[in-house]
């Protein structure tokens, strides 16, 4: 049997759901491959499993660190690869799951951009960007690097300025980099399983459904507690769908209910972003939810796929 599987899929598709049961069965661990999972104190926004959703299953690469920490690429690889190579020496089945495609191409590639010294670039950059705006910054990029320019979003500040930090240390673009890396051998060769939904509209019922519950639960209070402890309204974290909105809502500059509905507009347009990213993934077996399948159904489809992929 692989000793490694990869779970992608959009948000609120079932990837956390999918890996505990497959790591029951499987005997493994779940590796988080998430963005946002990795903060402390951001759980309801962040959709952070439970400890009952846990199941008792070890799940790793959450709350590893601040708000306003930095978090890259770079680091969640730095930290993530050994505690992969720590599952599979244990003879366990490292299950990687999560929504953050560039963090689990790059975790499988097994290389990524170290973190610059400290020479000032990326602290120009950003005062640059606040000066003159992501649009203009934007348009640089697409003048040195337009194949990244054309996959970033305008509101993706920090992939933007990471893409010029790149170019303007090494005179490489990330465009150039991905090209090099791409033609060496990974260094995990993963069973890759991806969740997706025959009807999207039912995927868009999720996410919305989930945002309305992350209301309920008390994400507003989160929200609230995290600025209270002086975590800065402007840092990346608190940049991320779920957050930024709210804050505005806090500030009185919009309702709560018009931010609900600006995330879950960005949540659908996140998801449909995420579905383009991991639909370049030729190894990737997708699991296609059709209209009122249940997960016991996803389940049994992914066990066949395993047990074929080990034949």
């Amino acid at each position: 049997m692989n000793p490694i599987i990869c779970i992608a899929g959009p948000t609120a598709s079932g990837k956390t759901a999918l890996a505990v049961e497959l790591a029951k069965e499987l005997n493994g661990e779940v590796v988080s491959c998430d963005s946002m999972q990795v903060y402390r104190r951001m759980d309801i926004g962040t959709a952070k499993p439970t400890r009952e959703e846990m199941q008792g299953i070890p799940h790793h690469m959450i709350d590893v660190a601040e708000p306003d920490e930095d978090f890259s690429v770079s680091r969640y690889c730095d930290m993530a690869s050994p505690i992969v190579d720590d599952i599979v020496a244990r003879g366990k089945t490292a299950i990687i799951a999560g929504g953050t495609g560039l963090y689990m191409d790059s975790l499988i590639r097994g290389n990524a951009f170290a973190p610059f010294p400290a020479t000032g670039v990326r602290e120009k950059l950003e005062a640059q960007a606040d000066a003159e705006g992501m649009q203009a910054m934007l348009r640089w990029l697409q003048s040195v690097d337009p194949d990244s320019a054309a996959r970033l979003h305008l509101s993706d500040r920090k992939r933007i300025l990471r893409a010029l930090e790149v170019w303007l240390e090494t005179g490489e673009t990330i465009t150039e980099h991905n090209r090099k890396t791409q033609q060496k051998p990974p260094k995990y060769s993963p069973l890759w399983l991806g969740l997706d939904f025959a009807d999207r509209g039912e995927l868009y019922r999720r996410i919305d459904a989930r945002v309305d519950v992350m209301l309920e639960t008390g994400l507003m209070e989160e929200i609230r507690e995290l600025l209270a402890s002086g975590i800065p309204a402007k840092c990346t974290a608190m940049q991320a769908i779920g957050y930024k909105e709210f804050v505005n809502a806090l500030n009185g500059e919009e309702t709560v209910e018009a931010a609900a509905e600006e995330v879950k507009k960005s949540s659908r347009h996140y998801a449909k972003r995420q579905l383009t990213w991991f639909r370049r993934n030729p190894r990737l077996h997708w699991l296609t939810r059709q209209a009122g399948q249940k997960n016991e159904e996803i389940l049994t489809a992914a066990r066949q796929i395993i047990y074929d992929f080990d034949k």
